[in-house]
């Protein structure tokens, strides 16, 4: 088991994070007992879910943003990580680092911390790596966690639980008008970022995007925060009070190539943090990600007691006899509990 040292992740030592990630994601126990080392002084990072179509222009507009709160926050800029979400390789299950290459210019900054990771091909879902590798970094000491996920599928699911704000960015000439509505996009988006605004049709998609946005607020739909935290949590219902109170998510036009709107989308994700935490929501959607986290890794480790257990002969039987369409799946479940 390799040896990760918690004080030096507390001191920021970026090797022993390092190592301590690499040790989350190749499953070996010593990541977790640093984990579990430094849990009880984590839950201060804001958390920021980046996600949207392939093409929008992602990796550079979190490049910008990760630049600009180091650069024009103070008395103190925050610690900024990077959580870069890339598709696994086919052949290696690696991450592509695509993501990671984009962002070579932030590596000199000794307060920004990047890391890339596989998605292990989820159905374009988060790693269950992800929310460790957050939990890592903000015991690290990053004030600021941004997570650009693959923007497919299960990921804008995933990263909705995941993350305090998210980020959802679109682009002109891509049809985004139509996703948006497709992936259900309303639904966990607390701020639209349309990049690419020097573009032909970027007004024209931003306009459409509040159009949605007032559509949907006027039949009565909670805001995004809500949405999640009630579904199947009581958690969430702590906070109904606050809910009612409201987030409209603002459309901010970027160009993140040039920086144009940068600082106006930085102030957004500012005040999405403090309405977080005046109304209780901060603490709601946290305590709501952890109740997520918890169920995730018992699934995993049922799953992989019965694994060990199953008898892999009587497995391939009743997996023969389903495939032949002898047995429903609910009878073949009960032949192996």
């Amino acid at each position: 088991m390799t040896r990760i040292d918690p004080d030096a992740i507390r001191r920021g030592d970026r090797l022993a994070l390092s190592r301590a990630l690499t040790a989350i994601e190749s499953n070996d126990p010593a990541g977790q007992a640093a984990l579990a080392a430094l849990f009880p002084e984590t839950g201060k990072a804001h958390l920021v879910g980046v996600t949207g179509s392939p093409g929008t222009g992602k990796s550079t507009l979190v490049n910008q943003l990760a630049r600009y709160f180091r650069q024009n926050q103070s008395p103190k800029p925050p610690k900024v990580g990077i959580i870069a979400v890339d598709p696994s390789s086919p052949f290696t299950g690696g991450a592509l680092l695509g993501d990671r290459i984009r962002m070579q210019d932030l590596i000199g900054d000794p307060e920004i911390f990047i890391r890339s990771m596989a998605s292990r091909g989820a159905l374009g879902g988060l790693s269950h790596s992800t929310a460790a590798f957050a939990t890592l970094m903000d015991g690290a000491g990053y004030d600021l966690i941004f997570i650009e996920t693959v923007g497919a599928g299960q990921a804008e699911v995933d990263i909705a639980q995941l993350a305090h704000t998210v980020i959802v960015v679109e682009a002109p000439g891509l049809g985004d008008d139509i996703q948006a509505i497709k992936a259900g996009i309303l639904e966990i988006a607390d701020i639209l970022a349309v990049n690419k605004a020097d573009l032909p049709g970027s007004e024209n998609a931003a306009r459409a995007l509040r159009m949605m946005l007032e559509m949907a607020h006027g039949k009565g739909s909670l805001p995004a925060a809500g949405k999640h935290l009630r579904s199947g949590s009581p958690i969430g219902q702590e906070v109904t009070q606050s809910l009612d109170q409201g987030w409209d998510p603002p459309v901010q036009l970027v160009t993140a190539t040039e920086g144009d709107g940068i600082p106006e989308l930085a102030e957004a994700i500012q005040s999405h943090q403090a309405y977080l935490q005046s109304t209780g929501l901060w603490q709601a959607k946290e305590a709501f990600r952890l109740q997520k986290d918890l169920e995730a890794l018992v699934r995993d480790t049922l799953m992989e007691h019965w694994r060990e257990q199953v008898d892999e002969d009587r497995f391939a039987e009743v997996l023969t006899d389903l495939v032949h369409h002898k047995l429903s799946p609910a009878e073949a479940l009960q032949l192996l509990l």
